[in-house]
């Protein structure tokens, strides 16, 4: 059976604005780190996580659940925020996870998971979940246009989130054979992908290089790897919660 599936990638999340977005299925990137952090916890046994806009935002939140029952971690700029958890994927594991609810803020990849909230099929990506995430798709929802939403970096390109989106295009792509009708966005990410190494692309990035700078060159390698995880995570209802 030959699909005519439609994928588009938008090179960070301001494009969002130019864009409908009823219809489609939305996939959220921040290779470095939300996105990776957040498949990651799911992966390591936390219920759920509750994307929010900034750390005000995750402290009212987590007003409204028990003491015990969650964890929140969150970044601003790359720091993190005082009293909160690493928002980094192995730090958090280790901190743990397992068993609750994680509140989370970051700089950009909360925010464009956010920004999607209003529709129906929003997913969580990364290089970590890639090949389960793009199996999901292509079984339940054949006939969908697929946007690939690159969170960027307050309005600049991110080089590792447009690299992430070239391995889900390559997937997706060879899924769907001569069906995939691919934006030039999408063929341009996608030739990225196949011309270059994840984890040098990811170090070779200016937010790769800050993590160097910050001692996570083990984070980065982590993020870096390609199809780890058999998570596949829907964002729906403000949560984001594993599929089964």
């Amino acid at each position: 059976m030959i699909l005519s599936h439609k994928v588009h990638v938008l090179t960070k999340k301001e494009e969002l604005d130019t864009v409908r977005l009823p219809g489609k299925v939305v996939i959220v990137l921040d290779i470095l780190f939300a996105t990776s952090t957040m498949v990651t916890a799911l992966a390591h046994g936390s219920s759920e996580v509750i994307p929010v806009n900034d750390g005000d935002a995750a402290r009212a939140e987590a007003q409204g659940h028990a003491q015990g029952s969650f964890v929140m971690a969150g970044e601003l700029n790359a720091i993190t925020l005082e009293g909160f958890a690493p928002p980094t994927p192995l730090a958090l594991v280790e901190h743990g996870v397992a068993g609750r609810k994680l509140i989370y803020s970051t700089t950009n990849g909360t925010v464009a998971m956010r920004l999607c909230a209003d529709t129906e099929e929003v997913y969580c990506g990364s290089l970590l979940n890639g090949r389960a995430l793009v199996d999901h798709l292509l079984r339940n929802h054949p006939d969908r246009t697929v946007l690939i939403v690159c969170a960027g970096s307050a309005n600049n390109f991110n080089l590792e989130d447009f690299y992430g989106a070239g391995y889900l295009v390559d997937l997706l792509a060879a899924g769907l054979g001569s069906g995939a009708d691919l934006s030039d966005a999408a063929r341009a990410a996608r030739s990225l992908f196949r011309h270059a190494d994840p984890f040098e692309s990811l170090m070779d990035s200016r937010v790769g290089r800050m993590m160097i700078a910050r001692d996570l060159v083990h984070e980065v390698e982590y993020a870096a790897r390609l199809s780890l995880l058999d998570v596949v995570a829907r964002f729906s209802g403000q949560v984001l919660r594993r599929v089964a």
